[in-house]
């Protein structure tokens, strides 16, 4: 009989999704005046091993905290519709700021035009609410892994 300690323990393990090759957490911003869809991305990213380092409840902040943590951000979940500066705007002046930034957009259903604007302008992709933990994964390790 084998006993558990006599196998790798590497062959049921995979690497978790949210981890680089050099073993560092990739490191993400969640901007959403949703409480409950912040909760809810950070703690699909915290399962894979992504590092959340901020969430902003509006563009604003979201903008704000992109250049303060720049060049240490390597995505940012950025809502559409929020008071102050909404997802459209924060995604232009986070793509003046730092062209290659990697922004995926944040939409409810019935948005589809302005998610097509958000990708003409350097969004690298959306994921539409409610949430699917798959696909959310999915979209964030696609656009990471490019």
């Amino acid at each position: 009989m084998i006993a558990k300690g006599d196998l790798p323990s590497s062959i049921n393990e995979k690497t978790a999704e949210g981890i680089k090759l050099d073993g560092t957490p990739f490191r993400i911003v969640v901007v959403d005046d949703s409480m409950f869809i912040s909760k809810q991305l950070s703690q699909i990213f915290s399962s894979e091993g992504f590092e959340v380092v901020a969430t902003c409840a509006d563009g604003a902040q979201g903008l704000e905290k992109y250049k303060e943590m720049h060049p240490h951000v390597d995505l940012v979940t950025m809502d559409i519709t929020m008071p102050v500066m909404d997802g459209v705007t924060a995604l232009e002046k986070i793509l003046e700021f730092d062209r290659g930034a990697s922004v995926i957009m944040i939409s409810a259903l019935g948005k589809e035009d302005v998610v097509k604007k958000c990708l003409l302008m350097g969004a690298k992709s959306y994921i539409v609410k409610p949430l699917d933990r798959k696909k959310v994964l999915e979209r964030v390790v696609t656009v990471l892994k490019r």
